[in-house]
């Protein structure tokens, strides 16, 4: 998994509130091997037609937000069923951060065991991000994980400032090490074997 420290990106606004996870990548993309990647597939069914055909001025293709990293969305962001491949879609399309005032739990957590920051911060203030992200086409958050702040939008004139926000300290330090669950189990190795050989000891009959 890789390090998480500072993200400086294009941000883009998603105004939809309970936006799910079939949403995200359709149920019937899942199928596909992790490898082949799942990044243009984000979004698919509200992105394109039943033709195919992409659909004229959907935010992720308008020059300005194309090559963004954070997305900034509305409430309950990533409800529904749990699929890991709805964090893998949004990771294969460059994003690495999620800003939103709530998540669905599951998708929450497969966030960060995959890598992807989500941040809360108040309702209000994400919807005046976002109008803020529309009015400026282009503009960039800088999120800072170890200091656990937003900053932005970067380079416009609308007044803000730094936003702070909470994470649970475990899955912070996690991030930072570039390091999942099982990563960090296998760092305890030598103290999971002390452990199995003491207790195979202390008690032969088990």
């Amino acid at each position: 998994m890789r390090t998480f420290e500072t993200l400086d990106a294009v941000a883009v606004p998603w105004d939809a509130a309970n936006t799910d996870t079939d949403q995200i990548i359709p149920a019937r993309f899942i199928w596909r091997a992790r490898a082949d990647g799942y990044g243009h597939l984000l979004f698919h069914d509200l992105r394109t037609t039943e033709s195919g055909a992409v659909r004229c001025g959907f935010v992720l293709d308008r020059p300005a937000y194309r090559g963004a990293a954070v997305l900034v969305a509305g409430a309950n962001f990533g409800c529904g069923s749990s699929r890991e491949a709805a964090v893998w879609t949004l990771m294969d399309a460059g994003f690495g951060v999620i800003v939103a005032p709530s998540f669905g739990d599951i998708f929450r957590e497969n966030c960060l065991k995959q890598g992807v920051l989500p941040v809360e911060l108040p309702e209000a203030r994400c919807a005046e991000l976002r109008a803020a992200l529309v009015r400026n086409p282009g503009a960039r958050l800088v999120v800072d994980l170890a200091a656990q702040t937003v900053t932005g939008p970067v380079g416009v004139n609308d007044g803000f400032g730094v936003d702070g926000f909470a994470i649970d300290p475990f899955r912070k330090m996690l991030l930072l090490a570039g390091q999942d669950d099982i990563g960090f189990t296998l760092g305890h190795a030598e103290a999971i074997t002390g452990f199995e050989v003491e207790y195979a000891r202390v008690m032969p009959w088990l």
